[in-house]
């Protein structure tokens, strides 16, 4: 389990947990969106958090759903591709990281993960003025629409050499993002990183991209 202290954001009226990791001397903050039937418990999101922390960033793991709504999404699925839905939420745990007393002073970034990644775009497309950088693992950036070209913040879009029906889908979005970004294929990982080592490349790789974009805010 990662360290740090649980919070509660909320979004309009609705209370989302979270699980909040700041570092000594922290030179940026990273809130991850994750994507279906995930949260804050994510071992996968987790593990990656950790590697951000020791790479001196501030994490917030957050449930985009409350229990209801979880349950709900597990029965129909509705919920998780509802990436306007996902995208409020990121905006509500925004609002709340630039304005609490331990983070504000922080330039922000986003994780996303599978659908939770379309939210991220569609989130910093939205609050430009708050969101310095946006990775994306295994994600499905297509879905951020029109959205994409209006992304500020460098995007970094990582996918797996075995993940064939997702890499058209990144290429496609990544032709449509107009601000500084990258493309990384990692070599033997399908949609999950379930494969040895791979996953500490996109630790890796979201590290070095967080580190060159994000730090402390004027």
């Amino acid at each position: 389990m990662l360290s740090g202290r649980e919070v509660v954001v909320t979004s309009e009226s609705v209370t989302l947990r979270g699980l909040l990791g700041i570092p000594q001397e922290a030179r940026g903050v990273v809130l991850f969106a994750h994507g279906s039937g995930s949260g804050r418990l994510s071992s996968r999101n987790n593990f990656v958090a950790r590697s951000l922390q020791d790479a001196g960033l501030a994490t917030l793991l957050i449930d985009l759903l409350n229990e209801e709504e979880e349950r709900a999404d597990a029965a129909t699925g509705h919920f998780r591709f509802d990436i306007g839905f996902l995208a409020k939420r990121l905006e509500a745990a925004t609002s709340w990281l630039t304005s609490s007393a331990d983070t504000r002073s922080l330039s922000l970034g986003y994780f996303g993960a599978s659908t939770g990644a379309a939210a991220a775009l569609v989130a910093a497309a939205e609050m430009p003025d708050h969101v310095h950088a946006v990775v994306s693992r295994g994600g499905r950036p297509d879905l951020a629409g029109e959205h994409l070209a209006k992304v500020k913040a460098p995007t970094l879009l990582i996918v797996g050499s075995r993940d064939v029906p997702v890499i058209p889908l990144n290429e496609d979005a990544f032709a449509q993002l107009r601000c500084a970004k990258k493309l990384e294929i990692v070599p033997g990982a399908s949609h999950l990183f379930e494969e040895p080592g791979t996953l500490d490349v996109v630790s890796k790789l979201a590290a070095s991209w967080f580190a060159k974009y994000l730090g402390p805010r004027e």
